[in-house]
């Protein structure tokens, strides 16, 4: 990694694109304590999403048996390309990894999913759902995201953090915050610290039954903050669960399933436990 990651940029003709909100690891003691935590094991084949000029990417392949990198910016694949300055052990792709197809990539590696990623910010919310709809590809996610979000997938019942992404990550895997990573760390410097957060997806949650189900009942939850569980569910759930049922018979069914789940029907959808939702979100598929 260069002393300046801004001459380096310059010198290639590069610049941050803040469309893909860019943010480059400026120091190589960071990129080392990140793959330090991320304790990949020297037989793994990783996949690092976002390479960039590298910076992880370099450390991590002292570390593993082989890279597979994926960049979307033509700009930095040319220049890693042209400059050759990743290791035999590394292989790029230029791709978008939203739109990447995990079961090829998990048949090209020939293993389930270990990601490790710098990520942009814009894509965070995306990227994790992303990996929540890939969940039986993927082993484990290490992923560094905005304080802000790596907060939201990490929190828990009661708290303002609570929300979907916490409920449906965490319904399918183990989540931990690792370390904290300043912005002073990144170029050009964002406005808020990072959190470097490993997903570890547990086979077991990652089938849980009626997935789809558990993401619609969440969302309908949290449509409201300040609403009940009853009336978000009631008004929010999609039309295929409630079907043609009118607003009487909605209220009913929904007070019925709640009980069943012994789930008072003026909680509110912060103080339902990860579980609860799993038990509420079973005793949902079954009206459909």
């Amino acid at each position: 990694m260069a002393a300046n990651t801004r001459e380096l940029l310059v010198g290639h003709g590069l610049a941050p694109s803040k469309k893909r909100g860019q943010n480059f690891l400026k120091h190589r003691s960071t990129a080392l304590q990140i793959v330090a935590k991320a304790g990949f094991s020297k037989d793994d084949h990783i996949v690092e999403v976002g390479v960039g000029l590298g910076a992880l990417t370099l450390c991590l392949a002292q570390q593993v048996s082989q890279v597979t990198g994926i960049e979307i910016d033509r700009g930095i694949v040319a220049y890693l390309e042209e400059s050759a300055v990743l290791p035999e052990n590394v292989s790029l792709i230029h791709e978008d990894i939203l739109k990447c197809d995990f079961t090829a990539l998990s048949s090209q590696v020939a293993a389930p999913l270990k990601i490790i990623s710098n990520l942009p910010y814009s894509i965070s919310n995306p990227f994790i759902f992303k990996l929540l709809d890939n969940r039986a590809l993927v082993d484990r996610a290490v992923v560094l995201l905005q304080k802000e979000m790596a907060q939201r997938i990490t929190s828990v019942p009661h708290c303002k953090e609570y929300g979907i992404p916490s409920v449906l990550v965490q319904g399918c895997a183990q989540v931990r915050q690792l370390m904290q990573v300043g912005a002073a760390e990144f170029h050009p410097r964002p406005k808020v610290d990072s959190l470097l957060v490993e997903i570890q997806f547990d086979p077991e949650k990652s089938a849980v039954d009626h997935f789809d189900t558990l993401r619609d009942t969440v969302r309908a939850a949290f449509s409201s903050r300040r609403k009940t569980l009853a009336n978000n569910l009631r008004a929010s759930l999609p039309a295929d669960i409630l079907g043609s049922m009118d607003k009487d018979q909605k209220r009913s069914l929904i007070l019925e399933v709640l009980e069943a789940t012994n789930l008072r029907p003026d909680i509110r959808a912060e103080d339902v436990t990860v579980e609860e939702f799993k038990i509420l979100a079973e005793r949902i598929s079954k009206l459909s």
